[in-house]
């Protein structure tokens, strides 16, 4: 198993983490956006186990912004992330799942990829886009063994959520906002959505492919 940053200390943080639950795993530096590094990477893991079985694509930023305040450079930093780094990593790691005709990639979509958010033009254009590069991998792949899917968490208890509260001029109050959207009254835990995506990359989710999994406590009702 390998855990992958853009920050090695966390990366290397992480994989402590796995193997004093009992795992065994590699921090590695990853960058996205970078298609050199990313090869890089596909290189290091290749190299180290000779395959690679499950794919989880959970980089990703957000922006707070609409389209008088969001400007081109916000949108173009956001998809770099979001959706060109989802596809850089997978370009290189999916060629090994196909000859082997098995494999399991898991997105990380958003609430935000399959309806509006107020304020959040460029991250709902690029989780909207997620969704729709899941669903036609998905199809794509099938008859060959390989399944994607994507998650679509409502609000959870994060950084990215705290960054995302430190723009307001009233965090506290966002944050009661936010926490309200969901029906269940509260932001997720990490968690909650770790195990969803345990269940899409697992042998039990054999039947299961093209879908935009929603954790969202009740957003969309």
């Amino acid at each position: 198993m390998f855990a992958t940053d853009l920050n090695p200390e966390t990366a290397a943080a992480t994989a402590r983490d796995i193997t004093r639950e009992g795992g065994k795993a590699d921090g590695l530096l990853l960058d996205v956006t970078n298609e050199d590094n990313c090869d890089a990477v596909a290189q290091a893991v290749l190299g180290t186990d000779g395959r690679l079985d499950v794919l989880v694509n959970s980089a990703g930023i957000g922006h707070v912004g609409t389209m008088t305040t969001t400007t081109g450079a916000d949108l173009d930093a956001l998809y770099a992330v979001n959706v060109r780094g989802v596809f850089n990593v997978t370009k290189v790691f999916l060629p090994g799942m196909l000859t082997r005709r098995s494999g399991a990639i898991v997105n990380m979509a958003s609430v935000g990829g399959t309806v509006g958010i107020p304020d959040r033009l460029a991250y709902c254009t690029t989780k909207f886009a997620v969704v729709g590069l899941t669903k036609s991998m998905a199809l794509d792949h099938a008859p060959s063994g390989v399944r994607v899917n994507c998650v679509c968490p409502g609000r959870v208890e994060t950084p990215f959520v705290a960054a995302r509260l430190r723009e307001y001029a009233d965090p506290a109050r966002a944050y009661q906002q936010m926490s309200s959207t969901q029906a269940v009254g509260r932001m997720g835990r990490p968690e909650e959505i770790a195990a969803a995506v345990l269940y899409l990359a697992s042998d039990e989710a054999a039947f299961v492919t093209g879908s935009a999994f929603m954790i969202d406590g009740g957003w969309r009702g």
